[in-house]
């Protein structure tokens, strides 16, 4: 794999997924999945929609038995009727051919299939009822992803592999034998598909897993096989710390080395927990690395013995909750504000350095003294801000530059 910084993106073929593309040039793409019943039909475009505020860019639902599927061209009728136009995806096992030949109106309303080999059909059946996808596919013009997840991972095929591996004389671990049959059952499904007569441009692989270095060493050798576009994903990545940690270690690596087209977090949330966590955590990981810009970033230091006034810790709150209220509207007035660079720093040791170093940063004394902050802009002081108004004072300044800067 390469050492630079961030290597060039791998070259895959793009793929439109509801006017969506994934793969090629364009940026690698936040998606996100519902957990409502999609019978649910309101309580899923409320769900779909918010996903879609927050900046998911294709939502996936479950589409799980007859009821679901009838409900998918409602869900999407409302969301129109909304203006919310995030493309649906549609996510199948077991029975997804007889859902999508019983339900035309749900193969249409969708923008793309999920399949999974794994169970997709079993023995005899498994070709038949994957071409019936396959066919379902080019018959609405729909791309597809093939799913490859090992919690559900073709054991005719893992047992095949473990069986020729046994009898080498050299044989591998277990687990790379695993790997060679997560990336052998993507591969052969997406060429299946192309006998089909579905194009390249119309397939994506993924090849979930849920500890990080299977998924690195899984996708590297994905990445060497095939230009098909791959969506990125740590499945079961667990709740809170630990599932954003476990997510963005996985998917850092991969990204720096130019791997990956689309990434989802499979966060758990807390019971009755925020579903957009998944979509904001995604968007960080992707800003944080430099690939693609959201929000403005704001840059705090994280405090210490010369910064026990909290008089900071509050200014930078107060920022952070400025941009989450104020970004609707500065998004839709004015291009370009996701890429500025903001700094509240406490106190003079690395503040007025790193301040200068932001679009508009702030630089407050430090513990025990009376506030009297420094503001730079573009690099050059431009102001000192004191008093208790500071924090509105600041606001104001930011508010200030964003229309004389993007409007």
């Amino acid at each position: 794999m390469t050492t630079d910084p961030i290597a060039p993106r791998r070259a895959s073929v793009p793929v439109d997924v509801g006017g969506v593309t994934v793969g090629g040039s364009a940026p690698v793409v936040v998606q996100s999945m519902t957990n409502t019943d999609t019978a649910d039909v309101p309580g899923t475009v409320a769900q779909v929609a918010a996903l879609a505020r927050t900046g998911s860019e294709l939502v996936r639902i479950t589409v799980d038995r007859d009821e679901a599927a009838k409900s998918v061209p409602h869900i999407r009728e409302k969301l129109d009727a909304m203006g919310c136009d995030v493309p649906l995806v549609g996510d199948f096992h077991y029975i997804g051919h007889t859902l999508l030949a019983e339900n035309p109106a749900c193969a249409e309303a969708l923008a793309k299939y999920r399949i999974n080999p794994g169970n997709v059909g079993f023995k005899d059946k498994k070709d038949r009822q994957f071409s019936e996808i396959i066919e379902l596919a080019l018959r609405h013009a729909k791309p597809v992803r093939i799913g490859v997840n090992w919690g559900s991972l073709d054991q005719e095929l893992l047992t095949l592999l473990m069986d020729k591996n046994a009898r080498d004389p050299e044989p591998k671990d277990a687990r790379a034998v695993m790997h060679e049959a997560m990336v052998q059952s993507g591969l052969h499904s997406a060429h299946r598909a192309e006998e089909l007569g579905l194009g390249a441009d119309k397939i994506i692989i993924s090849a979930k897993v849920s500890s990080i270095q299977d998924l690195v060493a899984v996708y590297v050798s994905l990445a060497r096989r095939c230009d098909y576009a791959l969506h990125l994903g740590l499945t079961e990545a667990g709740m809170g710390s630990k599932g954003i940690v476990a997510s963005s270690a996985a998917m850092g690596i991969l990204l720096q080395h130019g791997i990956g087209d689309t990434i989802r977090f499979s966060l758990t949330p807390e019971p009755g927990g925020d579903r957009t966590v998944e979509v904001r955590t995604a968007q960080e990981l992707l800003q944080t690395m430099g690939l693609r810009a959201f929000v403005p970033v704001v840059a705090a230091c994280p405090g210490c013995g010369r910064t026990t006034s909290t008089v900071f810790q509050e200014l930078a709150r107060d920022v952070q909750d400025m941009i989450q209220e104020r970004m609707p509207e500065w998004t839709a007035r004015y291009p370009g504000v996701e890429t500025l660079n903001l700094a509240v720093m406490g106190c003079i040791v690395n503040g007025p350095g790193e301040s200068k170093h932001a679009d508009v940063g702030i630089s407050l004394p430090g513990t025990g003294e009376t506030p009297a902050a420094p503001v730079f802009i573009d690099g050059k002081k431009a102001m000192t801000l004191r008093g208790p108004t500071i924090a509105a004072d600041f606001k104001r300044v930011v508010e200030e530059y964003i229309e004389r800067r993007y409007g």
